[in-house]
């Protein structure tokens, strides 16, 4: 499943970058992007497992940018 998400308060391109690296780790995804200029996500993940998987893609961006907000 592929889906896109607005971000809130992503500051700049390196933090964008790094939350991109993290995300691709995360089991169950297939690909993700990351767009500082655009500030949107794009995630493809396992269908069944799309709910979890956001869990952790939150957690891990909310490491990288704290002030970042994924709007689901």
């Amino acid at each position: 499943m592929k889906k896109r998400f607005k971000l809130t308060d992503l500051d700049c391109a390196n933090c964008a970058a790094k939350m991109e690296e993290a995300i691709k780790k995360i089991d169950g995804v297939n690909d993700a992007t990351v767009s500082f200029m655009a500030q949107k996500m794009t995630v493809d993940a396992d269908d069944a497992r799309f709910d979890d998987i956001m869990k952790e893609i939150v957690a891990v961006c909310k490491k990288v940018e704290p002030d970042c907000v994924i709007n689901l």
